[in-house]
């Protein structure tokens, strides 16, 4: 499984940005597949995840301002991002489960796609 990580850019606070992230190879459907960040001198955290049955989990730090989906036709997941808070700024990465547990741990997922920087601004 390849990912592909876009829609990052800048944005000032309180605003809004749409994250994606196009998966390549089989049986996406049956991933789980998260969204993690980090920003500079800190450990990658869980942001998001979405399991295949669409059973989903937030961080606590995101929970009522992020979104994330999928649409398996487009092998795509994509995390909506509203009310960003500069603290939001960090380097986006996408994953994948092919177990398909949906966890908000780092290790538990195979694969990953490039990063995607959001910077928030005051």
């Amino acid at each position: 499984v390849q990912l592909q990580a876009s829609g990052g850019g800048l944005v000032q606070a309180g605003g809004s940005l749409r994250l994606s992230c196009a998966a390549s190879g089989r049986s996406f459907s049956m991933h789980a597949l998260g969204w993690f960040r980090q920003a500079p001198g800190k450990e990658r955290e869980f942001v998001a995840t979405i399991r295949s049955d669409s059973i989903t989990n937030y961080s606590d730090s995101v929970k009522g301002r992020f979104t994330i989906s999928r649409d398996n036709a487009k092998n795509t997941v994509y995390l909506q991002m509203s009310s960003l808070k500069l603290e939001d700024t960090a380097e986006y990465y996408c994953a994948a489960d092919p177990r398909g547990l949906g966890t908000n741990l780092v290790y538990q997922y195979m694969y990953w796609g490039q990063g995607t920087q959001v910077t928030v601004s005051s």
